[in-house]
């Protein structure tokens, strides 16, 4: 219901439905997928994706499940994502034509990282100057996701103005406190600014950060994880490591 909720606030994209699409026999639904549809503005025109979530169907229609995600997979021009597939469901995705774009997590510690050069670094509002020196894109994308709860920051390294959303959420049982990348603009703009970034973050008690990624991350100070978070794609054009924008995680909370 939370879920619903929140998709029930987020702007409609085109033609696209607004929750997902749902399995129905006699009257009563018996399946269930839920479509995150977000328009991403950029330099050569915009691009839609759809993070699929919440495939779920009871154990009797299970095969009748597939009809579900081809109802969504129709459309050629858009990116889809599954950022927490069941391990149930691996097989389906390969045999959908999902390919990973994430095979592990790196965390870190970015206070403890060597970031390079000046930094400073600034928490996003709607009348920072600094917007200024991001593209149309960037601000789009710290403006909407401060308003959804996560901490977006301007990071300014040496003249160069870098965006970052990081998602506060809890690990080991809800027992630390840690940050999720949810948008860099890439992990050698990360390494960069961590060390400021850590000092930041750590006024709000977060020590531990973590980030998608293929493999560790020269200058961050910490470990990787293979097969940690593994997350697919399938489409025209995949997520970089560290893009999480406008998914579940973002939507429905960690």
């Amino acid at each position: 219901m939370r879920a619903l909720a929140r998709l029930s606030q987020r702007p409609i994209v085109a033609d696209f439905p607004q929750y997902g699409f749902a399995l129905e026999h006699a009257g009563r639904i018996v399946g269930v997928v839920l479509t995150l549809y977000a328009r991403f503005p950029g330099p050569e025109g915009d691009e839609i994706r759809c993070n699929i979530s919440s495939w779920t169907v009871d154990e009797g229609y299970r095969p009748q499940a597939m009809k579900l995600i081809w109802a969504i997979l129709r459309r050629r021009d858009v990116t889809f994502t599954n950022i927490s597939p069941a391990p149930a469901t691996l097989k389906a995705n390969k045999a959908l034509g999902f390919q990973l774009f994430s095979k592990g997590q790196f965390a870190f510690l970015p206070a403890l990282s060597s970031g390079r050069g000046s930094c400073r670094v600034l928490e996003v509002r709607p009348d920072l100057a600094e917007l200024a020196m991001l593209s149309d894109g960037e601000r789009y994308i710290v403006l909407e996701h401060a308003a959804l709860g996560c901490i977006s920051l301007v990071c300014i390294c040496d003249g160069v103005a870098s965006p970052l959303v990081l998602m506060p959420r809890r690990i080991l049982h809800g027992l630390m406190p840690c940050a999720q990348i949810v948008y860099c603009r890439s992990l050698a703009d990360l390494s960069r600014c961590a060390g400021a970034v850590g000092r930041f973050v750590l006024r709000r008690g977060i020590l531990l950060c973590l980030v998608d990624a293929k493999e560790p991350i020269p200058g961050l100070f910490g470990r990787y994880f293979a097969n940690r978070g593994i997350k697919y794609f399938k489409g025209p054009k995949p997520p970089a490591p560290g893009d999480l924008t406008f998914t579940e995680l973002v939507v429905f909370g960690p």
